[in-house]
């Protein structure tokens, strides 16, 4: 910087610090947020190399630019750069607010309900234990303090009451990020503390949210505090029934109505400081709106992992390093600089530890854990972090804890949050997986790898044609049971010879929807209905082009397109002369899966708890593989069955590069590697082979003799301008009398 420049900036400095021009505070307020960002960033990254946290990071670098170290060494660059200003003050502290609300957001969006709700018995032992007991630790400590460390001895309750769930709460960030560094989120027990430490944040929220807002008033109001209580109950009543509903619509209608950039960003974050103000409005906490607005949004069935990410680094990446560091300047480490003192921290570090550890460990002994399992739950459990640091920031804001009392909080977390990462690691890593366990967890690592267990949302184009049916059944079923949104897309077409009073797409889709969802294992285990996974959209098609609408509409964001219409709309499929172009069209421009149905009569159209027994012809291909994938997903959906089909050439037709055996041999392969796969998701699968001349006459015979009501069939289409897969699916579409499915890659 030029010697110009440098006397500028502190003549600028100087001028702010005197109560300047509203110019040169924007000038030091942007020096303010460039110090915290940049070293809450950069000593974050030193505390992540050391397989710390990186808010430990941010509230050290907090520390060296207060008042303990920077202001202490440097009085006058530190007054020229913090000045003691309210003006100047509010500017940073109104980010530092923000940042509350938006880390309450995002712990919010982490909170998997469905997660409790699994392990929700061993949760709320725990949970229980390791509230109560420690919060009976720190109310005695509260009535116990002596006068000259409370802001105002007169309300001594609130204080202790706040003290007392300050004590009580865990930092669910700081117990994930150590459960997934060791490799146990998905374990039983990684998901049993973090159950736990949800329910507890949870909790812990709320009864902040409560004491807050009875001391905004300046005393206690039981009458008040009554009413504020009956507040929340209703508000959380709504907010998980009709607020959920609102929210999801909201998202999906701005995702795919709007052309602006990130304008479900710009929802959510209008959505959450609405909530916030009125959960101040009914007396609680602000934070209460935001984290139960993160729960909502995190529940949205189209919340992408794009989406999600975008949010993530406008918090990581600003908000939270500036928050903690402005929190981490409210730290008087000269608190700690007599003996007794640093007994009394000693004190808080010792009974916040022993409440919570002793609470979570009965809790978990009683919620019928083992030793060692409850060992590293109450381990788990003790870590404070960033969310121990966000409550002693609103009790120093709201006047129930003063500066002595927040300092020593704040050093019981980062104690507490330094030492759980090394003791959490060697408690888990004496707990062995179980054979249920063990089998689990390969389910989820081969789902990692799959495409069906990573849809989203799916599409569905179809008109009341025998094509349209088929396609709206299948997907209604297959929407309902791996419970995700669907949007129908009703076409009215002009050569559609079904009945008036017959079943349209809608109606069959929905109905399918309800029918999946009661067949899917996780759904039973937790105990959730129908109602409350996929989402079915509707939306009726008059005089659009088939093509020109979908390839519109898969704009807003689909993984999978189900097809069914008759050739008045689509042309013949899969002919290699004389169909219109708009299956080529959508199959060419559209980037994810297709899945085009082609009925065969409309019966079995009308019946949505139908049993599929699913013909599946298999080669080594990975879209046969794709196909295999959806056929074993619609079979669970319906409680059906699948019989995979692999057909080689006779000896004589061999190519001289393989031999029979080596054909043979694939084949088994191809047919165990299937097998695994329904057993995973318990559909029972019979692998069968034939060695025939002509394969498309052994899938013929198959299909009537093994009395399939589907066959599923993995394509490919060829270049050119129609929609031909080859030779083998022209002829099974032109003679099969089975209803078929063709996935298209």
């Amino acid at each position: 910087m030029t010697a110009q420049g440098i006397t500028f900036l502190f003549a600028a400095t100087e001028n702010a610090s005197q109560g300047g021009s509203s110019e040169h505070m924007v000038t030091i307020f942007l020096i303010e947020v460039v110090l915290l960002l940049f070293f809450g960033r950069l000593l974050g990254e030193v505390m992540q190399r050391f397989g710390q946290p990186a808010v430990m990071g941010q509230l050290i670098a907090g520390v060296i630019l207060g008042p303990s170290l920077f202001g202490h060494f440097f009085p006058h660059p530190y007054e020229l750069v913090f000045p003691d200003v309210p003006a100047q003050k509010k500017m940073i502290d109104a980010i530092s607010q923000v940042g509350i609300l938006m880390l309450l957001l995002l712990t919010g969006i982490e909170t998997d309900l469905k997660l409790v709700n699994k392990m929700r018995r061993t949760a709320i032992f725990t949970s229980l234990g390791g509230i109560i007991l420690p919060f009976a630790c720190g109310f005695i400590l509260g009535e116990f303090l002596p006068n000259e460390l409370l802001p105002n001895p007169s309300q001594r309750l609130v204080t202790a009451l706040f003290l007392a769930t300050a004590l009580s709460i865990s930092s669910v960030k700081i117990v994930a990020m150590v459960i997934m560094e060791v490799g146990f989120l998905r374990r039983n027990i990684g998901q049993i503390i973090l159950s736990s430490a949800i329910l507890d944040d949870t909790i812990g929220w709320i009864i902040i949210a409560i004491i807050g807002g009875m001391a905004s008033g300046g005393s206690v109001n039981v009458t008040g505090a009554g009413l504020a209580f009956l507040g929340t109950i209703v508000f959380l009543a709504f907010s998980f029934t009709v607020g959920r509903r609102i929210i999801s619509f909201l998202i999906r209608w701005t995702n795919d109505n709007l052309i602006m950039e990130m304008p479900v960003i710009s929802v959510i974050l209008v959505v959450m400081l609405l909530m916030a103000l009125l959960t101040d409005f009914i007396g609680v906490h602000t934070v209460l709106g935001a984290f139960v607005v993160g729960i909502l949004v995190g529940q949205s069935p189209i919340l992408t992992k794009h989406i999600e990410e975008q949010l993530r680094g406008l918090i990581v990446a600003f908000f939270a390093p500036i928050f903690f560091a402005v929190a981490g300047r409210e730290i008087d480490i000269t608190v700690l600089n007599s003996g007794e003192q640093l007994l009394i921290a000693l004190g808080f570090i010792l009974i916040a530890s022993v409440g919570k550890m002793g609470g979570a460990y009965i809790g978990g002994r009683l919620g019928s854990l083992g030793h060692k399992a409850s060992t590293a739950l109450a381990i788990g459990m003790n870590a404070r972090g960033s969310t121990e640091v966000i409550v002693a920031t609103i009790g120093l804001s709201l006047g129930v804890l003063n500066r002595d009392l927040f300092t020593l909080i704040v050093v019981m977390a980062i104690s507490t949050t330094l030492i759980t990462p090394p003791l959490l690691r060697w408690a888990l890593q004496r707990i062995p997986p179980t054979g249920e366990e063990k089998e689990r967890l390969e389910r989820e690592e081969a789902h990692e790898k799959e495409f069906v267990p990573n849809i989203e949302r799916i599409l569905v184009a179809a008109d009341q044609s025998a094509n349209g049916k088929l396609a709206s059944l299948l997907a209604g079923l297959f929407a309902g049971n791996q419970k995700v949104t669907a949007t129908i897309m009703d076409f009215k077409s002009p050569a559609s010879t079904a009945p008036k009073k017959s079943k349209g797409p809608a109606e069959i889709a929905k109905t399918a929807v309800a029918a999946g969802a009661k067949t899917n294992r996780e759904n039973r285990e937790v105990g959730l209905t129908p109602d409350e996974h996929p989402t079915v959209l509707v939306s009726e098609q008059k005089g659009n082009e088939f093509a020109d609408a979908v390839l519109k509409e898969v704009e807003n964001g689909y993984d999978i397109a189900f097809l069914g219409a008759d050739r008045a709309l689509t042309g013949s499929i899969g002919n290699d002369e004389g169909d219109t172009d708009s299956i080529v069209r959508i199959l060419k421009e559209f980037k994810g899966v297709t899945a085009l149905a082609v009925g065969r009569g409309e019966k079995a159209f009308q019946k949505p708890d139908i049993k599929l027994n699913i013909l599946l012809p298999v080669t080594g291909t990975d879209y046969s593989r794709l196909a295999a994938e959806i056929a074993i997903a619609l079979a669970k959906a319906s409680g059906g069955l699948v019989t995979t089909l692999h057909v080689i050439p006779p000896e004589s037709e061999t190519n001289v590069l393989r031999r029979p055996d080596e054909l043979i041999q694939s084949g088994r392969n191809i047919g165990n590697e299937i097998k695994k796969m329904g057993k995973r998701e318990e559909v029972s699968v019979t692998s069968l082979m034939r060695r025939v001349k002509s394969p498309e006459l052994a899938i013929l015979r198959r299909s009537v003799s093994g009395k399939h009501n589907l066959m599923v069939l993995g394509v490919k289409m060829r270049s050119g301008e129609r929609t031909y897969f080859g030779h083998r699916i022209a002829v099974l579409l032109e003679r099969s009398e089975c209803p078929i499915l063709l996935i298209n890659s």
